[in-house]
């Protein structure tokens, strides 16, 4: 299996310029499938916090970068729509949040908004014990009570700790919504209709906007939120905006290793 990614290929959601290499990091093992970012590109190419791989696993392997609450080494780590990444020694917390380009985005947050996070339920089954089994949009699996009223589409608020279902926002018309894929991903609005397909067809749904002329996609686009995940636009973070002194501190021997498949 090859090491490497070419940018021209790389999902629309992956903050990277597709023309400046031929090759970028290939996101490992983990959540998100094949949308997820390496977390070297959030670190490198978002944030501008390294200058190389090198550098992103030496500021890695000090404990102190965290995604949805645990401590990452690994700087193929992928990472997507709603995780949690905090910068413990920096003071500094984000919500991965789509800009309305539909590319990766970090909404700074506050550190009491970085202890759950928000996820969709898009699998439900019974387990032995009597108890519900649900899949989160990023592969994530809670078990709740069988009297849990928790549906396909709805979205739950998720202690990075306990565990624990925090909050619960039903998939239901009247709901505030946001598209994280398709032509209007990173758009915000209420959904105002949800027109069910027959057959084995995606149900379409219709959004309003508040400034806007709202739109129409498919419901598996869209995830409910409430206003507190709605961010910023002036504070997202979708490109290399830095000084030198917000880099993270990293090892003398800063040049990358002489490896094409991890530029």
């Amino acid at each position: 299996m090859t090491k490497h990614q070419k940018r021209l290929s790389v999902p629309n959601s992956w903050p990277v310029e597709r023309k400046e290499e031929t090759f970028t990091v290939k996101a490992g093992a983990g959540p998100h499938g094949e949308a997820g970012v390496p977390l070297v590109i959030v670190l490198r190419d978002v944030l501008g916090y390294v200058d190389s791989v090198k550098e992103a696993r030496y500021a890695l392997n000090q404990g102190t970068v965290l995604v949805n609450g645990d401590a990452v080494s690994d700087h193929r780590r992928p990472i997507g729509m709603f995780d949690i990444i905090a910068f413990t020694e920096r003071g500094e917390y984000y919500r991965v949040f789509p800009d309305e380009g539909g590319r990766l985005a970090l909404t700074p947050i506050d550190e009491g908004d970085a202890e759950s996070r928000l996820g969709k339920v898009v699998g439900k089954r019974n387990v032995p014990g009597g108890d519900v089994q649900l899949s989160l949009h990023d592969g994530t699996t809670l078990v709740v009570d069988d009297d849990a009223e928790y549906a396909g589409g709805d979205s739950l608020v998720v202690d990075s700790e306990s565990k624990d279902v925090v909050a619960h926002f039903v998939y239901e018309e009247g709901a505030l919504v946001t598209a994280v894929d398709g032509a209007h991903a990173g758009k915000v609005g209420t959904l105002d209709e949800i027109r069910v397909t027959p057959g084995s067809g995606s149900n379409t749904v219709s959004v309003s906007q508040d400034e806007g002329d709202g739109f129409e996609t498919v419901e598996e686009y869209l995830v409910v939120i409430d206003e507190n995940f709605v961010g910023d636009e002036e504070d997202a973070v979708t490109t290399t905006d830095t000084d030198d002194d917000s880099r993270i501190e990293a090892a003398d021997e800063s040049e990358d290793e002489d490896e094409v498949t991890e530029e």
